[in-house]
């Protein structure tokens, strides 16, 4: 299993809405990094939520359900998608200052390139992230 951390403004598409629509489709992403990085998403895979923008938080879980395929909100090829399924609700979100605060997450794609919005997480950066959301 991989794990991944994909972004959204919360007023483009909120985790609530995530929570309630139970399933989607993560499109409109048109960036070729991430892109890759969805290429490389395999069903099963865990993707923690961040609301980017004024919030900077990681705010839930989603898991991997349906692999890439072409784009349908374009014509062009370069562009694909993948399907996400809810799985849980951080009690305690962790914010990108805390983030930032901690030693062993300071190689964390969110910290070193926080523009990118589908990057891969490491096993242990998931694993402090879990713990951060629980404190």
């Amino acid at each position: 299993m991989n794990y991944w951390l994909i972004k959204s403004e919360p007023h483009t598409y909120s985790f609530e809405q995530m929570k309630t629509d139970k399933k989607t489709m993560w499109e409109g992403v048109r960036n070729y990094q991430a892109r890759n990085n969805m290429k490389e998403m395999k069903k099963g895979d865990i993707a923690l939520f961040y609301h980017s923008g004024k919030d900077r938080q990681v705010v839930g879980e989603v898991e991997i359900v349906k692999e890439f395929y072409q784009d349908p909100t374009t014509e062009d090829t370069n562009w694909v998608v993948v399907e996400v399924k809810f799985k849980k609700t951080f009690a305690n979100p962790v914010n990108l200052a805390d983030i930032k605060g901690v030693d062993s997450l300071s190689e964390m794609h969110l910290v070193r390139n926080s523009r990118l919005s589908v990057s891969s997480v490491r096993k242990d950066e998931y694993e402090m992230i879990i713990e951060m959301a629980k404190s």
